[in-house]
């Protein structure tokens, strides 16, 4: 039997389509979750976490927001990213923060105010621009874009570059 290209192209494309893309879709770590950069429990903390979805479907979950971007900006990241979330101040609880995941480079971000997170003066995220500029009135701090932030306002270990943080390394 001879087949035509056509036909072997709409075959392909059939056995393409019939195979399910790689879920990305922001996951809510369980109760026992650890950072994958310093293997802190998640739920011990307070402020918002994040997470970044790979496109192999694997989830690596951060203590801090600014281990995020720490990872995100780190010259030796190569695993292919197929999303990165944060969750929502906006809407979470700052104590015990869950569920509230938003795409990360669409949040409007706090640098600088004085809520802490995990290890110190954070990257507070927000969905909504009133309301990252509500809590920086009230808390301190400049309201960023996800491109606004730059290498050299990320301080691993302590939070924002410009603040002396607790001093300890991640």
């Amino acid at each position: 039997m001879k087949l035509s290209i056509p036909t072997v192209l709409a075959a392909l494309l059939l056995t393409a389509c019939s195979q399910s893309a790689t879920d990305i879709s922001a996951k809510e770590p369980d109760a026992g979750a650890s950072c994958s950069l310093d293997g802190m429990v998640l739920k011990d903390f307070p402020g918002s976490k994040a997470q970044v979805r790979y496109a192999d479907g694997k989830t690596d979950y951060y203590c801090d927001v600014m281990e995020l971007f720490g990872t995100v900006f780190a010259p030796e990241q190569k695993r292919v990213v197929g999303a990165l979330y944060v969750q929502d101040m906006g809407k979470a609880n700052w104590d015990q923060p869950s569920g509230n995941w938003i795409d990360a480079r669409k949040a409007i971000y706090v640098l600088g105010s004085k809520k802490h997170g995990s290890m110190g003066p954070t990257i507070v995220p927000f969905a909504n621009a009133n309301e990252a500029q509500a809590f920086a009135a009230k808390e301190g701090g400049s309201v960023l874009n996800f491109s606004d932030v730059k290498p050299d306002m990320v301080k691993m270990g302590g939070g924002a570059a410009h603040d002396s943080g607790m001093g300890g390394g991640h």
